[in-house]
């Protein structure tokens, strides 16, 4: 059992390659999308953009490749391809577990930078629907990972002060935006991460 500090009062979870092991299957969905509008994405500029919604991936891809895209259809067109292959992703258990042994015990959180239909449906896919007390995507912020805001709305939806936040992340994107709002993080990348406390 991953052992939490008693001065945590909430627990932030990512949910893309944080709560399920999705990033291969998101890949696969932009790389679909991508391949249609003849533009070329790497695994490599993938990974690295994580934690960043579809919108503003669509628009950067388009500006690099000097390609006029319209950002919501080319974004709703990875989103549907990722949805058709969702049975593919499962959950990432040494996490789920985690939100399983807070449940009741803190106030717990998602906060992503995917589109909420998408999150609801994975959360729904993995057995966590309605486990949460609330749930940040990338429409109930402005400014997104690795800026702060949407970890300081799911605290302030909390109703937990963010330096009593513990956020749960997979990318450097969100990494950033955890130190950035005051709060300590795991990186769930890291092996050992599930033996230690903090």
């Amino acid at each position: 059992m991953y052992e939490i500090s008693d001065d945590v009062l909430g627990v932030i979870f990512d949910c893309d390659g944080t709560l399920t092991d999705s990033m291969p299957v998101h890949y696969l969905s932009w790389k679909q999308a991508f391949d249609a509008h003849g533009i070329e994405f790497t695994e490599q500029r993938f990974y690295a953009m994580g934690g960043m919604p579809s919108d503003k991936i669509v628009a950067t891809m388009g500006a690099e490749n000097g390609k006029q895209l319209n950002v919501d259809e080319v974004a709703h067109e990875k989103e549907s391809n990722f949805v058709e292959l969702l049975h593919q992703v499962p959950p990432l258990e040494t996490v789920v577990e985690v939100a399983k042994q807070e449940k009741g015990r803190r106030k717990i959180a998602v906060a992503s930078g995917g589109f909420r239909w998408v999150i609801d449906r994975q959360l729904a896919h993995i057995g966590l629907a309605d486990w949460f007390d609330a749930i940040v995507t990338a429409e109930d912020t402005e400014r997104h990972k690795p800026e702060p805001d949407v970890f300081l709305e799911a605290a302030r939806q909390l109703g937990v002060p963010a330096d009593k936040c513990l956020v749960f992340e997979d990318s450097e994107l969100g990494l950033e935006a955890a130190r950035r709002a005051g709060m300590d993080a795991v990186d769930v990348r890291q092996p050992m991460w599930g033996s230690s406390s903090v």
